[in-house]
């Protein structure tokens, strides 16, 4: 199947999810990732969720984490339309988020840190196959971000779908995740 035409599926298989499935599944997640063998970490990405396409929220995982890495900073990033890069900036306890023109919350300010600095980061996705490969929103943001990290940087994808076959339209820009968190289970690639 081409990305096109999983981005319609699985958009729509979001929308299809009731509430209390959301909240389900959400915990289960949450169980799954808590089952991760992970090192210490001292800086992960992480997105902030569009509730109004039921995506995934990755803070009850961002939040594990800090409990179980004292110190630990999260970062988010802000994108820039001219060149599809993220700027990556530090969160604290007066950072403020605003909508961009994709309805993605984005932090104001804040201190920048470079890509190879993150430990360990939380992508978005609609669909992911049995290799690894995902399908985002199609603007390449994340593949972009991904090619800037350290090699052995985690990349953890959350889904509330089970793996797809295979993704026919990959390119050679497309990174696979390390692994992705669904409510049955945790796929590593």
């Amino acid at each position: 199947m081409n990305k096109k035409d999983i981005r319609k599926i699985y958009r729509s298989k979001r929308l299809s999810l009731s509430d209390k499935e959301l909240l389900i599944n959400q915990d289960l997640i949450l169980i799954q990732f808590q089952k991760l063998s992970l090192p210490p970490l001292s800086l992960v990405h992480s997105f902030l969720p569009l509730y109004d396409m039921k995506e995934p929220d990755p803070i009850p995982m961002v939040d594990w984490l800090r409990f179980a890495n004292p110190g630990m900073q999260v970062c988010f990033s802000k994108i820039n339309e001219i060149d599809f890069s993220m700027q990556l900036l530090i969160q604290n306890d007066e950072t403020q988020f605003q909508v961009n023109q994709y309805g993605i919350p984005e932090p104001i300010g804040g201190e920048k840190v470079f890509e190879e600095d993150v430990d360990l980061a939380i992508i978005p996705l609609l669909a992911f196959d049995v290799e690894g490969h995902r399908v985002g929103y199609g603007k390449g943001y994340y593949d972009r971000f991904i090619f800037k990290c350290r090699p052995d940087m985690i990349k953890v994808g959350i889904s509330y779908f089970q793996a797809i076959d295979k993704i026919d339209d990959l390119g050679i820009f497309d990174k696979k995740l390390d692994f992705c968190i669904t409510p049955q289970q945790i796929y590593a690639f």
